[in-house]
């Protein structure tokens, strides 16, 4: 017995002290997984590399180009279209004065809707040199681009769609929307007949 057991702990030794098989055998593929790449194909790597580099920093470039010529053209298109409100008040402006019961006819009144006259010109003179321009509204077919309907008046000897008043001046610089044209639109004049109509299928 006593041998036996003596048998069984010098065996139980030499498993611990002895390096396993299975650990230099998982060694070994490791090492056999390292590919080694021909110098053709680390060549053709670093040309990819390199075109790819290339073509970001081109298109850097074109972006800064066109953020530079945008801020040029368009520098100032937040401070035109504040400035868009000193138009409007000349127009109320003379507007008010006009209505006032108080200096209706009077020459005062003729002088001073003269000079606002003169001063508007003056201002739209300026805009037109820094290419902001009024958009053209009456008479024309209603474009969403360029004018925002308001209202629908009946108007039989207009084509339905077509801008029958002009409600809010509309401006644009260079391509750029500054605001639209307020605008009121033609329709077909609503017979009796088709409003009672309207009404019972209602």
């Amino acid at each position: 017995m006593e041998k036996e057991q003596n048998l069984e702990t010098e065996e139980n030794t030499n498993k611990k002290t002895q390096p396993s098989k299975v650990s230099e055998d998982n060694k070994k593929p490791k090492e056999v997984e390292k590919v080694k790449i021909s110098p053709e194909d680390q060549i053709k790597e670093l040309e990819e590399k390199l075109a790819r580099t290339l073509a970001e920093m081109e298109n850097q470039r074109r972006r800064f180009e066109k953020e530079k010529d945008d801020a040029f053209e368009y520098g100032g298109f937040s401070f035109a279209r504040e400035s868009l409100n000193l138009i409007d008040n000349f127009d109320r402006a003379k507007q008010s004065l006009e209505n006032d019961e108080k200096i209706k006819g009077s020459d005062a009144l003729k002088k001073t809707l003269e000079h606002l006259d003169i001063v508007k010109k003056d201002l739209i003179s300026i805009f037109k040199k820094n290419n902001i321009e009024e958009i053209v509204a009456v008479d024309k077919k209603l474009d969403p681009n360029l004018h925002q309907a308001m209202m629908e008046i009946e108007d039989d000897n207009k084509e339905p769609g077509t801008i029958v008043q002009e409600i809010q001046k509309g401006f644009k610089m260079k391509d750029r929307l500054l605001r639209p044209s307020l605008v009121a639109v033609s329709k077909k004049t609503e017979k009796k007949g088709e409003k009672s109509e309207e009404k019972n299928k209602k």
